[in-house]
């Protein structure tokens, strides 16, 4: 006989999940691994000759780069000697500026901020978080894609995604080839839904950073790091390396951020047997030696890994604190699936969400799950409603607005109609009435007429052989009558000139004024600081249009 109770629970979804016994050897463990080194410094004639317990002779390139980069030296030795309680008090003391407790973490080395975070519960890593943000607003960013790299759909769900209050969206192929459809398709729509939208679409590198050179997208973020040497000599790449990288979207006013998440390490075989909180405090360090403004992290497309091991959704609001300790934009994670419970994705994501971060999703899928190229998603369009309502539950701030069905579709069919004008003007494939009207109302990929994607992809070759730039979308727009759309893609490329989006954490508002850690930073010092809602923005978040009226009895 078995219990009827314990048959039950066994088909919980949770019970579909992976969990791992902790196996430090490999780095089969969250944090505060035996193998971690012990955090130390020692400079000499103003060079780092020891770092964590390694002799300047025996660092790996990651050491070097970190030691002479990515260090405050001026301030080292006295941040090395701070007790890693007392540090971690202070981060969550509200007596103590964030600058003050910068002027401490910028001089640790990795595996004492490691060390600091370790002392903390996760209720305090979010009381953290809320101090250490760099922004003083927080946002979303969100993902649009589709099965079959659709242009007249990501349009219209790019034109969606905006309107509902993200402010940068990600788009990524099914097919390489397809990528500068996929981009001006997003950058249109965006437009649309809301001026100033910022937009990006991730593939191989060098075509990123092509497509951004020609005003394609506006942003990066798919520049990954890692924290042991063999992952990444495995890339063919070194610190050095994707520092030059980044310094080449800099130099053409792309926003870019660089990628890394915890377990990355692990789950590609070269851990070295360290925790995997500390080797993604190394990945931080690169960034941040690397003079990056920001860093998508959160265990991203490894998010399996911690989620299956002992406090491993605490590590991962660890690494994102860690991120904030470095002066980083952070962009959280939230993104991609990693368990069967609804109950278990929420609560992953409330460490973020209840703090408020720069981007609290690095990608909420704004399409359904089944069209989502990023491996699936956390969050989907399907949740919405579901977001909206935990905005007006908690009173907090997490990015989104309710819409009306009317207003969606009315900003689905221009986008879907601009798009389809641009490919006109430009002679590219045509886009059909019918393809309008079915991207207009549909719910994902399934709900849209077959392209040619041969001709499609001859088209793309041609695109991108007569060296079409973002100057031309603006033209074509201008050309069939959708002059707010071109003004909106050509104030984008003028601020590129300016490079003023360039600064941690910038976003653009409707009006294109830049909203960033310089001019907006975090400010929080305990309650009635920092990010305080105004009151037309806790109107518009209790306005969800299901709420019934006093007036309508």
């Amino acid at each position: 006989m078995r219990s009827k109770r314990f048959e039950v629970l066994e088909n919980r979804p949770i019970n579909q999940d992976g969990f791992v016994k902790e196996w430090p050897e490999v780095g089969l463990i969250s944090m505060e691994n035996p193998g971690d080194p012990k955090p130390g410094i020692k400079i000499e004639n103003g060079v780092v000759t020891e770092l964590d317990g390694k002799k300047r002779a025996d660092f790996d390139m990651i050491d070097t780069f970190i030691a002479d980069y990515a260090i405050n030296l001026d301030n080292a030795e006295e941040a090395m000697r701070l007790d890693s309680l007392e540090m971690a008090r202070r981060i969550v003391d509200i007596n103590v500026a964030r600058k003050d407790v910068l002027k401490m973490t910028l001089s640790m080395t990795p595996a004492k901020l490691t060390d600091v975070v370790s002392q903390m519960s996760v209720l305090e890593i979010m009381m953290g978080m809320t101090k250490m943000r760099s922004r003083l607003r927080p946002s979303n960013q969100a993902h649009a894609t589709n099965l079959r790299d659709n242009p007249v759909l990501l349009a219209a769900d790019s034109a969606e995604a905006a309107s509902r209050g993200f402010d940068e969206i990600e788009t990524t192929v099914g097919v390489a080839r397809y990528a500068p459809f996929n981009a001006i398709s997003i950058l249109v729509g965006s437009q649309v839904g809301r001026r100033g939208a910022l937009t990006q679409c991730a593939v191989e590198e060098a075509t990123e950073l092509l497509m951004g050179m020609r005003g394609l997208t506006s942003y990066a973020e798919t520049v990954s790091v890692y924290g042991t040497e063999p992952v990444f000599i495995d890339g063919d790449d070194t610190p050095w390396s994707k520092a030059f990288l980044a310094s080449g979207y800099a130099s053409r006013g792309l926003k870019m951020r660089f990628t890394s998440g915890t377990g990355s390490e692990v789950q590609m075989g070269y851990a070295e047997g360290k925790s995997m909180l500390y080797l993604e405090a190394r990945c931080l360090f690169i960034t941040k030696g690397a003079g990056v403004q920001g860093t998508q992290n959160g265990s991203i497309s490894c998010i399996g890994v911690p989620a299956g091991v002992p406090s491993g959704i605490r590590a991962v609001a660890a690494e994102n604190l860690i991120s904030m300790l470095l002066d980083l934009e952070s962009t959280t994670g939230s993104d991609q699936s990693f368990t069967h419970s609804d109950l278990r994705r929420v609560a992953r994501t409330l460490m973020q969400f209840v703090p408020g971060t720069d981007f609290i999703c690095s990608g909420y899928s704004s399409v359904p799950n089944y069209d989502n190229m990023f491996a699936g998603s956390n969050w989907d369009s399907d949740d919405f409603d579901d977001w909206l309502v935990l905005q007006r539950d908690l009173k907090l701030e997490g990015g989104l607005r309710p819409v009306t069905e009317e207003e969606i579709v009315a900003v689905r069919n221009k986008a879907a109609r601009a798009i389809q004008a641009v490919f006109k003007e430009l002679g590219l494939t045509e886009i059909t009435d019918e393809e309008v009207e079915a991207a207009t109302y549909a719910h994902g990929s399934k709900d849209m007429p077959l392209r040619n994607v041969i001709e499609d992809l001859k088209s793309v070759e041609d695109f991108m052989k007569r060296g079409v730039t973002g100057a031309d979308i603006v033209k074509a727009l201008s050309a069939t009558g959708f002059t707010d759309v071109a003004e909106s893609i050509f104030t984008l490329l003028k601020s590129r000139m300016a490079g003023d989006y360039l600064h941690t954490a910038a976003i653009f508002d409707k009006d294109f004024h830049v909203v960033s850690a310089v001019n907006t930073p975090n400010n929080y010092t305990g309650p009635k600081t920092g990010y305080q809602m105004s009151d037309e923005r806790w109107n518009q978040i209790k306005d969800i249009p299901r709420a019934v009226r006093p007036e309508d009895f």
